[in-house]
């Protein structure tokens, strides 16, 4: 009889196993979408990093375009042994600059950071398990934070994810910090970026700001310098917009992207013409789709952000993206487009090939006829 009862126990036990399985398999099949057989192609494909790639970011030399890096977060698997990896227009990896990290999630790269008299362009990540963000000089990727800036100090919900740093026209640069959880309101803090007579960067809160739907997170966040804007993926919900100077008021000048994703909103990034025009482009992450929206809004209102198109690509559920109007060589002369893919890889496409008939082209932010 226990004989019996054991067989019908184990048996209950792998049918409840099968339609779990079953019911994952037909879950998964339903969000992610295979990728489109109208998908653009990348013409160059990084080496892999280590574990799980997140986030890329472009660096631009400054005397000779070609010699510009992308700079991509590792964010390691469960025990968070991840990093940050330096990569050639071509995607070889530069194993001598590469930084380890503990969980790295977003990166962006400013310009200009006055350092014990002197102006150094720099990358800032955010390190989830130490609850800080990561300041390293570029091209050589030095740490120049003493370790590491503590963000969220004065909240329980830290966690940090998402980066995006802000270029005032005066030179002051802030880094906006975006995390797993947070509250309704205030879910954004930013911080004004200092180095000392050592070269060493700190950073101070200037401001705590922003909606959150408590529906996912907010990790992807970008900042359009020129027109002193900041945009952050509100995952499930759509994309929000606030100015991006601390002194700014934090009312919410948009909510956008509210309908035709397939599940989550994810990367951003900002293709730019020198007369304030462009695109605004969103992962929409399970379509293996980016769609694009005019950055500088409609004629009558600056901040309405209709979908203008949806592009197919080659990555994989992308998570991070950046993009850059900058002539860098004889292969991407309009411009780059680099996204994250989930094979660990970044995807590295020319901008005409996003463009299509549809968007235009600026080489170096001169918009063509």
């Amino acid at each position: 009889m226990n004989f019996a009862l054991s067989i019908n126990k184990d048996f209950m036990w792998f049918k409840t196993l099968a339609a779990t399985l079953f019911y994952s398999v037909i879950f998964l099949s339903c969000t992610v979408q295979k990728i489109s057989k109208f998908a653009v192609k990348p013409v160059i494909i990084t080496e892999k990093v280590s574990v799980d790639s997140d986030d890329p970011a472009i660096w631009i030399h400054p005397t000779d375009p070609s010699q510009s890096l992308i700079i991509g977060t590792d964010k390691g698997g469960d025990t968070g042994d991840g990093g940050l990896y330096v990569f050639d227009l071509s995607g070889k990896t530069d194993r001598s600059k590469t930084v380890k990290l503990s969980r790295p999630n977003n990166v962006d790269i400013a310009y200009g950071l006055n350092a014990n008299g002197k102006k150094i362009d720099i990358a800032v990540c955010a390190e989830r398990n130490t609850n800080s963000i990561r300041v390293f000089s570029l091209p050589d990727m030095k740490s120049i934070d003493n370790g590491g800036i503590p963000v969220f100090a004065d909240s329980p919900q830290k966690s940090p994810m998402g980066v995006a740093l802000y270029t005032h026209k005066s030179g002051d640069i802030y880094a906006i910090v975006g995390r797993k959880t947070g509250p309704g309101t205030g879910y954004l803090y930013q911080y004004k970026l200092f180095a000392d007579d050592k070269g060493m960067v700190s950073g101070s809160l200037v401001r705590k700001f922003g909606k959150f739907s408590g529906k996912k997170e907010i990790e992807a966040i970008v900042v359009d310098n020129e027109l002193g804007y900041v945009y952050c993926s509100d995952e499930g919900v759509g994309v929000r917009k606030y100015y991006a100077h601390p002194d700014s008021s934090n009312t919410e000048l948009a909510l956008f992207a509210i309908k035709g994703i397939r599940q989550d909103h994810e990367g951003l990034s900002i293709y730019k013409a020198n007369d304030g025009t462009g695109y605004i482009l969103l992962s929409d992450q399970q379509a293996n789709a980016f769609q694009v929206f005019p950055r500088e809004g409609t004629p009558s209102d600056p901040h309405h952000h209709p979908m203008i198109k949806k592009v197919f690509t080659s990555t994989m559920e992308s998570d991070g993206s950046d993009v850059s109007s900058v002539s860098l060589n004889n292969t991407f002369t309009n411009g780059l487009f680099v996204a994250m893919s989930t094979d660990g890889t970044f995807q590295l496409y020319r901008w005409e090939d996003i463009a299509g008939s549809e968007l235009f082209l600026a080489p170096n932010g001169i918009r063509k006829k």
